[in-house]
């Protein structure tokens, strides 16, 4: 099953296919003068995918208001429709990451639409950062590290409903994420509070499947604005290690402070062998979740640098996750989503036309200056060739916007699903 019109996707890129592959070629000119071959750069990028989160197709929001756009999806069957468009015209996106209760639903169900639409599952998301309907313990101070056995025991209880789900659906990884903290100062015992939420997470970790890997995910604020569980990723990195060989960090890059090096994090979790994936988005002032590599792109090719480096020196147990986890309150989330799984293609193509020999020549001899002039020259290399061929001989979209647009997907949903209700504020 397709979402898109096979000759809608053909008639469009046909309109720009000549000139697609003549810049290919005379890119492809200027990176055979520097010993680069274009098509090596090309296979590995048509290799790479990054994941869509289910919950990043409907409208975000903010503390304050939500406001839904047309034809937003009604279930995660819906979702998964719309997963599938980003699929077809980027080629980009092969996997979805559920959270639930948001996502539940029957496996046999979610695998029979998945194999429709030629996606898989990637890592599960629990929630234990607000309450469900007819939840008997309340998540408002705390879930994994709350005062209460109870609340711990039901937020454990969640997580392990989600392995089981994630291993009839074909998962093999869980990301816990939890906005337990204070917000007020001696409101908790930091001390107590993080004891408690180690006891709780061993309890999961215990219960892994022998093929998964556990993330979790640090951030340094929201919704506790005093002091946050996991705040940061040395106490990421400190859990890790707690809990054991299966436990590594995710790294959201929205989740630190202002001005922070993430890309150094990023090599520190590398060297210990810590690090498990990332959540992809952009940050102007705080935990904004904007589209990738819509406020700093420079930033998001410094950490595709790093895991690069990584790649070509076969760093021990490197294998990071990829997602997407943005929130798109003014834009068509389809397409912000295409745009970022563009981005984040982008990113990698760049990095990986570094000059690695002679950065590191550069960095031997201390010269700062052609160092990072090395690092820039890749960075400032158009790669939209390489990118455009790539969906092209894939069987996606040339221009995955433009074809978006043109196929009315949007205007056509709208007509099936109901208008949503634009109260409340907060992520879908």
């Amino acid at each position: 099953m397709t979402m898109i019109e096979k000759d809608l996707l053909a008639r469009q890129n046909e309109a720009c296919a000549e000139t697609v592959s003549r810049d290919y070629d005379m890119l492809g000119e200027q990176l055979r003068r520097q010993g680069i071959s274009i098509d090596e750069i090309k296979t590995k990028v048509s290799g790479y995918g990054v994941a869509i989160p289910s919950w990043g197709v409907g409208s975000g929001g903010t503390r304050f208001a939500r406001f839904p756009g047309a034809g937003e999806p009604r279930n995660i069957f819906d979702k998964l429709e719309d997963c599938a468009v980003i699929q077809e015209l980027t080629r980009a996106t092969p996997s979805v990451s559920l959270h639930i209760p948001w996502d539940k639903a029957d496996p046999a169900d979610l695998n029979s639409k998945a194999d429709e639409l030629g996606l898989k599952f990637d890592a599960m998301n629990s929630n234990t950062f607000q309450d469900q309907l007819e939840q008997p313990h309340s998540y408002k101070y705390g879930s994994l590290s709350h005062t209460d056995r109870a609340t711990r025991q039901q937020a454990i209880e969640h997580n392990l409903e989600c392995i089981e789900l994630g291993e009839a659906i074909g998962s093999n990884a869980l990301t816990i994420w939890v906005g337990d903290g204070s917000n007020f100062p001696g409101q908790s015992h930091f001390t107590k509070q993080f004891e408690r939420y180690l006891e709780s997470a061993k309890s999961i970790y215990g219960k892994l499947p022998a093929d998964w890997r556990l993330f979790t995910e640090h951030k340094m604020y929201e919704p506790a604005f005093y002091s946050t569980v996991v705040q940061d990723w040395g106490t990421n990195y400190l859990i890790a290690n707690e809990l054991g060989e299966k436990a590594f960090c995710l790294v959201d890059l929205g989740h630190h402070a202002p001005n922070v090096n993430i890309e150094m994090i990023v090599a520190r979790l590398i060297q210990f062998g810590k690090l498990g994936g990332f959540h992809f988005n952009d940050s102007k002032y705080g935990d904004d979740d904007l589209d990738t590599g819509s406020i700093d792109p420079y930033r998001l090719f410094l950490v595709f640098n790093e895991l690069v480096d990584a790649e070509v020196r076969s760093a021990p147990g490197f294998d990071p996750a990829h997602m997407l986890d943005q929130s798109h309150n003014v834009t068509d989330p389809i397409e912000s989503l295409m745009v970022s799984a563009m981005e984040v293609q982008r990113a990698y193509a760049q990095a990986l036309l570094v000059d690695r020999s002679s950065l590191e020549a550069y960095q031997d001899e201390n010269d700062a200056l052609m160092a990072t002039t090395t690092l820039k020259q890749a960075f400032r290399t158009n790669v939209e060739p390489i990118l455009a061929m790539a969906r092209l001989e894939t069987g996606g979209a040339i221009d995955p916007v433009s074809t978006y647009r043109a196929a009315g997907y949007r205007q056509q949903v709208a007509e099936i699903r109901p208008v949503t209700s634009g109260a409340g504020g907060g992520i879908v």
